[in-house]
């Protein structure tokens, strides 16, 4: 025991021997933060906020300010190596209109059940989804990034990610706060996502994609007060190794038809799984991205990612009408923004759509 303390005493004084991540390309067809990299970094800051100067060079120097972090030349972030910072950048509904209301990402998310989302927490014309290993990283960019004339902070919410448990080949997902395996459906392989992840056009908006994000409150003490197997029945995954109530491997979309010998389904029917199933729903996959938080509240940090965003409010819907989960949540920050099409040191970030 005391050779082991020493030995991690010695490891925490010496932090020029750590392995850091290596740098995470900001440039591309996609900005960077979505499927790169491929396992999400365990630090996320997600940030909204309004401005009131035009989008078009307010985006070009944010870019800029991007592209100066991820190679670690901008002196803002204070001596911190950048790591395996990403930074992802959308803008809100009312920006999306102002150049074409016909554009994805021109519609507002609608208000919706077990919210308590005051104003200021809704909605927004900016959003930056500020993703690293180390904890410092997220704030410090931040501030650098957010450091310019007529852009207003709305709200931001810190999360983490618990460890890693392998799903498919190549493909992880976390524990959330309840103690289940969260976010193990979703367009994985390149044809997934080119169907139902990345925006194929107009060509303004062509390699962005619709992000949802919301902040959840849950209540973790009455859930946590369930027998187990009451547990198991609201999400539909045995909480231990996430596999289907129905049987089959972590990856194995559930079978929603096995019954038990007197009838009864395996995955309930207000089975979180069942709820939000893409075939239950009629609609696409979404890329989920969920971090805990435990402040202001025991919760969840959801970000989702798709083609259309009804996608994520038909499912939405779906669980509405008889999801075992959404009792024991209460949304309290929400708002959906266009995920702008990459960029690199040629295009500026957002000009497709805003001139710079």
């Amino acid at each position: 025991m005391t050779a082991g303390l020493a030995a991690g005493c010695h490891a925490a004084s010496a932090p020029d021997t750590e392995t850091r991540p290596g740098p995470v390309p900001p440039t591309g067809i996609h900005q960077a933060g979505i499927t790169t990299p491929q396992q999400p970094q365990p630090h996320l800051l997600i940030v909204t906020a309004d401005i009131s100067v035009a989008p078009g060079p307010l985006l070009a120097e944010l870019g800029r300010r991007i592209l100066a972090m991820a190679a670690g030349t901008d002196a803002r972030l204070l001596g911190l190596p950048a790591g395996d910072l990403t930074v992802t950048v959308g803008v809100g509904p009312k920006l999306v209109r102002a150049r074409d209301p016909q554009l994805p990402g021109a519609k507002d998310l609608p208000p919706a059940a077990h919210e308590a989302v005051a104003p200021s927490d809704r909605g927004g014309d900016l959003l930056l989804q500020i993703c690293a290993s180390d904890p410092l990283v997220p704030p410090i960019a931040a501030a650098a990034l957010l450091a310019m004339p007529g852009v207003r902070e709305r709200w931001r919410q810190s999360g983490a990610r618990g460890p890693h448990v392998p799903v498919a080949d190549g493909v992880t997902a976390p524990r959330n706060v309840l103690g289940f395996i969260d976010g193990i459906i979703g367009p994985h392989t390149p044809a997934e996502q080119q169907r139902d992840l990345w925006l194929p056009g107009p060509a303004p908006v062509a390699g962005g994609t619709i992000a949802v994000v919301r902040r959840m409150a849950l209540d973790v003490a009455r859930f946590a007060a369930m027998p187990t197997a009451a547990q198991e029945a609201v999400f539909g995954r045995r909480r231990d190794t996430g596999t289907p109530l129905s049987g089959g491997a972590i990856a194995d979309g559930p079978d929603l038809g096995a019954k038990t010998p007197d009838g009864r389904y395996l995955v309930p029917a207000d089975a979180h799984i069942r709820r939000a199933h893409a075939n239950v729903v009629g609609a696409g996959l979404m890329l989920r991205r969920s971090y805990s938080m435990d402040t202001p509240a025991p919760g969840l940090l959801f970000a989702s990612f798709q083609n259309d965003l009804h996608t994520f409010t038909a499912t939405l819907a779906s669980m509405e009408a008889a999801d075992a989960l959404l009792p024991f949540t209460t949304t309290t920050a929400s708002g959906t923004f266009l995920i702008l099409p990459g960029f690199d040191e040629h295009r500026p970030l957002g000009s497709t759509l805003f001139p710079a």
